[in-house]
């Protein structure tokens, strides 16, 4: 066996997991034909084929021969492509003659031999391939190259002229030989693969595929299972370039899902140090690839020899692996792993995992750290309630795996639309399903986790920079009478003292449900978001994409849709007609592909915007949702669209469940490809179209999702229960889409389905206050929920809960700036932070605000205590100040309702202001700086501070960034950038955490300072007054 990679950089100790050739299984499809095809990328055949003219041999030191491109002999007969057979020796086989040894034994001097006749061959060039036998000896090929004239005789021979019509395409023979892999007498649970993902297998349906079959006590373990060994494609040929490799595969064996791909590309290409790009596409046709989310143009590629992985390709294999150069760790391998298949609707693969310890593959309700007990998950956009073993809102093909030795972490990215499903089983490994498309993948080196997410993000595009005021409190229900209602629920929670900055309205404000209109009910809207404005305070309403279709010729969103032809059509060039919320009946879809679309929506949303001056947009209902199945017509019942040769486990039993026909016509294809992007399309809309209304940044919260919608808007997790497990997930919900770089996001406080309670609602209050996107929501049904609703007791837990959120909301609008410039997370799990503490990798109850703040919610009814994980340091309680020296170990601490508990990690510097009622009052109040010294007194921080709201103030330069930092006994603060000016940033007092009571002096820039309190906890200064735009120093002694 042989396997051959780009550079001589990899571990000698290869394993050799080619199978021994067994007979055809009866009724696994059928052997392929010889000849195949590969697409004029590679270099073309002209006359009788490719030829080479004496071709250097190689010596036995150093020189072992390059794997030889296949030619043709004078007269026609095939040669196959030479295979290293064992040891060092590589032959080339022909049909009908001798075999003739390309490297002669040991002692022999090897002479130079035409391969074929000089009249037949073409102009080709090889460059350097590394080769590694079964001994594992690395061996290096030189560049060799081979300028051959070509002389094509001009004769009008029929052979000759099919030859040039094929110019374009090429054929090349191998050996026939079928690799059906072999039912091992004895199989580990763990390594199966499952041959019949469809329902209910038997032992006969299972051998007629040729798979094994055997029962399992465990009824998750599949019972039919690939052949161990199995072989589908075979490598025929490939090629290094400068920055990656060109592999092809020839397919080898019939897949039971028809219209397999007979030759594949395998494209790997070296874009950075830290990530690779495997694109395995259809050699000789176009398949479809999705336009979002739009991947940057790397020009600048890396050499290989300074790249942090190894790829390898091993012949007689199928698949390919990606190993961590460092320590040859795995990455991603597929070599003869489960069955590979490459057809036009069903494209399998499988690879095993570095460890457990995955996370990512949503959206998908379960904990933060993935199931690899059989567990099966379908990303395909569903209007759907959030529940176990359902396919969720969004679609996030991404995952990061540590390794279980040193912690380190990859991520692998598969950039794809199509309905996927996902399996995780305990070998560990992973098989992806996918119904169309291409394998397109991009794997990120990492190695620390929260590299991972900023090299991914680099890919798909960071998360967006919300507006300062969007951080604070929204409140919203579905079930608002008038504006009335509202005024009086805002009204009830201001008199409380709740901090407050949005309101938001649901689907009730509109005239029969239909988008861009008002009912009559809610006329004084207008004016009433006036006075929200006054108040500091900001309006937010709902807006779905169906458009309703059976309203009079008055209704403009519709005849104007119509007569621009931007809704999605029907095979009969008709719009798709569904029904959504329009009391009517009948909903048509705008074509969110279609570039047409985009200024039609602008035209809709001004229109809206003289209605009532919003300042955001919540778009809901976009998977897209549909309350028939397809369309009021029903959708093809012959369609291969509509009943795909595989189903995967999608809610419902068909892709067309609550959405549109899958043969749906959008500007860029049909809806089987376009239904996941639907959401983030629409969002990308509604982004433009804001930044032209309002001109300022853009607040957009979407119910669907898709990778990179973290780039254009935020997301909330749906229609989520009011229960304490649905509290909980919410956890794992918020870090895992902060992985996939949506920042803004949060779950609905107290549950939307269902009636809450003041003590699931107080608790869910104190933990929403540290969602990222912090919104109280309910449905139309249930009771209110709004904080001011329960009480005194959970009014003043939950005002407490929020005015720590608006005294932190410095330190939070500085990770959001971080987030949106270098690709970082804003709420994430402590692993990112403790990656080499193992502890931390199942943690999913508590999470961190950037580096600094722990936050540990009580998530249990009638909970009292929190077992609370605190890594190796000094952690120092957030509202008495305590500090707290761990070995990296679980401390349970009181947790009475009107507190959640929060920790400040040691060597952190936490920028603070003084709350208020809005973030528009708070913004104009001093700031404090929190110093939180480590084991060696010291401390970091930085504040990114601008208007708020205006665009591009990065690019423009219109921020202020300032820098903290704690050593030996002084804080100092430098200005990395003035571009923020037009209001001072008044720095009132600084608390120093971990410092020495014993303080008898303190100087501030030089001159002594009066006002200051040595403290058993630590040091506070203040009346400092000094503004932050210039620095500062403080020292003590």
């Amino acid at each position: 066996m042989v396997e051959f990679f780009y550079i001589n950089k990899c571990n000698n100790n290869n394993n050799n997991n080619s199978a021994s050739r067994s007979r055809t299984p009866s009724g696994y499809g059928t052997p392929k034909p010889n000849s195949i095809h590969r697409a004029s990328s590679i270099p073309t055949l002209s006359g009788s084929g490719l030829s080479w003219n004496k071709p250097p041999l190689a010596r036995r030191s150093s020189q072992i021969p390059v794997l030889i491109p296949r030619a043709r002999t004078p007269s026609g007969s095939s040669t196959p492509v030479p295979s290293l057979a064992s040891g060092t020796r590589l032959q080339r086989k022909s049909s009908g003659a001798s075999d003739t040894n390309l490297v002669e034994e040991s002692n022999n001097t090897p002479s130079d031999t035409n391969l074929v006749e000089e009249s037949q061959v073409h102009v080709t060039e090889v460059t350097m391939i590394h080769v590694v036998s079964d001994t594992g000896e690395k061996v290096a090929i030189e560049r060799i190259r081979a300028k051959i004239r070509a002389t094509i005789e001009k004769s009008a021979n029929s052979e000759k002229s099919a030859n040039n019509e094929k110019s374009n395409r090429i054929d090349i023979e191998d050996d026939g030989g079928v690799n059906y892999g072999s039912c091992p007498m004895k199989i580990q649970d763990e390594d199966r693969f499952d041959c019949y993902p469809g329902p209910s297998p038997t032992k006969d349906s299972c051998t007629a595929r040729g798979c094994c079959w055997s029962l399992s006590s465990n009824s998750k373990v599949p019972a039919c299972y690939y052949p161990h060994g199995l072989e589908s494609y075979r490598i025929v040929q490939y090629q290094n370039h400068s920055h990656g490799l060109d592999v092809y595969w020839k397919n080898k064996i019939a897949s039971p899902y028809g219209s397999d791909v007979k030759l594949l590309k395998m494209s790997v290409t070296f874009e950075t140090e830290t990530r690779v790009h495997v694109k395995i596409t259809d050699a000789n046709a176009t398949r479809f690839e999705p336009s979002l989310p739009e991947v940057p143009m790397f020009n600048t590629r890396v050499r290989y020899e300074d790249c942090q992985y190894d790829v390898r390709v091993g012949e007689n294999q199928t698949g390919f692996a990606i190993l961590r150069r460092a320590d040859q760790s795995l990455v991603f391998d597929s070599r003869n792993l489960g069955g590979f298949i490459y057809s036009d609707q069903f494209i399998q693969i499988s690879s095993r995992l570095t460890s457990r310890f995955i996370y990512g593959m949503g959206e998908k309700r379960s904990p933060f750290l993935r199931n690899v007990d059989w567990d099966t998950s379908v990303l395909w956009s569903l209007d759907g309630s959030p529940t176990d073993g359902s396919n969720g809102y969004g679609y996030h093909p991404f995952y990061m795996n540590l390794n279980a030795t040193s912690g380190d972490a990859h991520g692998v990215y598969l950039r794809t639309s199509n309905a996927l499903e996902i399996v995780l089983q305990p070998t560990p490994a992973i098989t992806y399903r996918v119904l169309g498309g291409i394998l397109d993948f991009y794997f990120f080196l990492g190695p620390a986790p929260g590299q991972v997410v900023s090299q991914y993000l680099e890919l798909v595009g960071n998360p967006t920079l919300p507006p300062y005021w969007s951080l604070g409190f929204h409140l919203c229900r579905y079930g608002y009478h008038n504006v009335s209602h509202i005024q009086a629920v805002v009204d009830r929670n201001v008199k409380a003292g709740i901090p407050l900055d949005t309101v938001w309205v649901d689907i009730d404000y509109m005239e029969r449900h239909n988008d861009f209109s008002i009912n009559e009910q809610f006329e004084g809207l207008k004016e009433y978001v006036k006075v929200l404005h006054a108040e500091g305070r900001h309006f937010i309403p709902i807006i779905d994409p169906g458009i309703a279709s059976k309203e009079d010729k008055t209704y403009t969103p519709y005849t104007e849709g119509l007569e621009r032809g931007i809704f999605v059509k029907n095979a009969s060039g008709l719009p798709v007609e569904g029904s959504v919320w329009n009391d009517r009946g009948g909903t048509v879809f705008p074509d969110f592909s279609n570039p047409d679309t985009v200024d039609y929506w602008l035209r809709q949303l001004k229109l809206m915007y003289s209605l009532f001056e919003f300042d955001g947009l919540w778009i809901d209902m976009n998977e897209p949702s549909n309350f028939v199945n397809g369309s009021l017509q029903g959708c093809p019942s012959n369609s291969k669209y509509e009943s795909p040769p595989y189903t995967p486990h999608v809610y419902g039993g068909s892709l067309n469940y609550k959405t549109l026909c899958m043969e749906s016509q959008h500007h860029e294809g049909l809806h089987y490809n376009l239904h996941t992007m639907y959401g983030t399309m629409e969002t990308v809309a509604t982004n433009f179209a804001l930044k032209e209304i309002l001109n300022t940044r853009p607040v957009i919260i979407s119910r669907s999702t898709y990778a990179g919608h973290g780039k254009y808007g935020g997301h909330w997790t749906g229609d989520v229960y009011s229960t304490y497990a649905d509290m909980k997930q919410s956890i794992g919900d918020i870090l895992s889409l902060n992985m996939f770089g949506v920042s803004l996001v949060g779950a609905d406080i107290c549950g939307f389905n269902g009636a809450s309670n003041a003590a699931l609602c107080q608790r869910w209050l104190q933990l929403g206050a540290f969602y990222p996107f912090s919104r109280n929501h309910n449905e139309d049904s249930a009771p209110p929920q709004d904080p001011a609703y329960y009480g005194p007791e959970v009014i003043a837990s939950t005002r407490k809960a929020y005015q720590t959120r608006y005294q932190l909301l410095p330190y939070l609008y500085s990770l959001f700036y971080r987030a949106s410039l270098f690709g970082e997370t804003v709420a994430r799990s402590l692993l990112f932070e403790f990656p080499r503490d193992s502890n931390t990798w199942t943690v999913d109850s508590q999470f961190l605000w950037g580096p600094a703040l722990l936050i540990a919610p009580a998530l249990e009814e009638n909970q009292t205590t929190v077992n609370v994980y605190l890594p190796r340091g000094i952690w120092y309680e957030f509202y008495p100040g305590k500090a707290i020296h761990s070995n990296g170990t679980y401390y349970s601490v009181p947790c009475p309702t009107d507190t959640i508990p929060l920790y400040v990690r040691g060597g952190y510097i936490v920028p603070m202001q003084h709350a208020d009622q809005t973030t528009t009052l708070s913004r104009k109040n001093s700031m404090f700086l929190a110093v939180h010294l480590n084991e060696t007194k010291q401390a970091l921080g930085t504040l990114y501070w601008d208007d708020g709201q205006s665009l591009n103030t990065w690019e423009s330069k219109q921020v202020t960034v300032v820098e903290f930092t704690a050593i030996s006994q002084s804080v100092t603060s430098s200005v990395a950038l003035i571009g923020y000016t037009k209001e001072p940033i008044i720095l009132e007092y600084i608390s120093v955490m971990g410092e020495s009571s014993n303080i008898t002096k303190v100087w501030f820039n030089g001159v002594e300072h009066e006002t200051f309190v040595p403290d058993p906890e630590g040091l506070y200064v203040g009346n400092l007054s000094w503004d932050l735009t210039k620095p500062f120093n403080l020292t003590w002694s």
